[in-house]
């Protein structure tokens, strides 16, 4: 009887809840307007000659490759970053090697890099969810072949310090370090170009985020030449689609459409953090387009109560050290005003059906 791979049989399973999410969605860490309305226009316009023709990706990655400051040889355009994930663990891992990943974080480090027999090996973040760098290296062995870390990371917002990404790259020269910088636009530090001091390291990038371009499955892998030439062999040529790779150009070249979200995005983000510092709800300070916040036995109350006004949230109590946790995505002024209203609504809700309780 034909079977599936052990391996393959043994995976966890990543199914995010995308069914019915209606109304304001702050689960998934999107823009919550979505991309650029030049990117629109330039959707209107393809025609379906442009469609019918296998999608060309050399040439737009030299355009990213320009707008990310790094040689067109030393970029791959993926279908996403779980593409770019996938493909450094099928270039680089063989059965039994070891792979590190910091918890909590993305889901899809563990579920690509166990598909390929490796052993994956979890070090729980620090105390506040800080990077925990020390105890990282202090895992390292000659088996260690990947060493992935998002940077700021999903679903904390914490981040760690580009100099220690560094020195874990020149501590491991026999592992692809890989540094997922999906959120990179909130934040502001990047590796990039440092893989060309050290050529196991590798930096990813999505569009799905700050440009609105989730629905496209577009994003970028960079890292040393020699290195990439390797990573292509195992890519298919027609990995994007023809649309994305249309739309991504008109995309890059909007660039206040993206400063504008993304400062929006940071007022939101502090406003939030004060909201639950004046409320003392504990949260974690983020990075990114999101806040993690503890709300213990009053988790599941919170996210229905939000739910039932239009506005999704995402539990993250079964992650690593997220017990009673929720994580709310940051959009627009508007997005985090409607947010905010709800949110005091929800607390007062549940403060009073507690009074009563008692």
């Amino acid at each position: 009887m034909l079977e599936a791979r052990s391996a393959v049989r043994t995976l966890p399973t990543y199914h995010p809840p995308l069914g019915g999410r209606d109304g304001l969605r702050l689960d998934f860490n999107e823009n919550t307007v979505g991309c650029s309305p030049r990117v629109l226009a330039r959707l209107r316009e393809l025609t379906a000659e442009e469609l019918a023709r296998y999608p060309e990706r050399e040439p737009v990655e030299a355009i990213v490759a320009d707008h990310l400051g790094v040689e067109p040889r030393e970029l791959l355009l993926t279908n996403g970053v779980d593409e770019a994930i996938h493909l450094l663990c099928e270039t680089f891992l063989e059965p039994e090697d070891e792979v590190l990943i910091v918890v909590p974080t993305f889901a899809m480090y563990e579920i690509s890099a166990a598909a390929t027999g490796a052993r994956v090996i979890a070090v729980p973040a620090g105390e506040n969810f800080c990077f925990p760098t020390s105890s990282l290296l202090a895992r390292l062995t000659p088996r260690t072949r990947l060493i992935a870390v998002a940077n700021p990371n999903n679903p904390t917002g914490a981040v760690a310090e580009p100099a220690d990404l560094l020195e874990i790259a020149r501590r491991a020269p026999q592992a692809a370090i890989l540094v997922d910088e999906a959120y990179l636009e909130f934040y502001g530090q990047t590796v990039l170009p440092q893989f060309r001091s050290l050529p196991n390291l590798f930096a990813a990038r999505t569009f799905s985020k700050a440009y609105g371009m989730a629905g496209f499955r577009v994003g970028a892998l960079a890292g040393d030449a020699g290195q990439m030439t390797m990573v292509r062999r195992v890519s298919s040529p027609y990995n994007v689609n023809g649309v994305a790779l249309a739309c991504l150009p008109t995309a890059l070249a909007d660039e206040k459409y993206i400063q504008q979200y993304v400062e929006q995005v940071r007022e939101g983000r502090a406003q939030l953090q004060e909201e639950f510092r004046s409320c003392g709800i504990p949260f974690w300070p983020s990075e990114a387009n999101f806040v993690l916040a503890r709300f213990g036995p009053l988790r599941s109350a919170f996210v229905q109560g939000m739910r039932a006004r239009g506005i999704l949230v995402r539990d993250r109590s079964r992650d690593y050290g997220c017990d009673g946790c929720v994580r709310i995505t940051i959009g627009t002024s508007e997005h985090t005003g409607r947010l905010l209203v709800a949110f005091r609504e929800v607390l007062e809700e549940i403060g009073t059906k507690e009074a009563r309780a008692r």
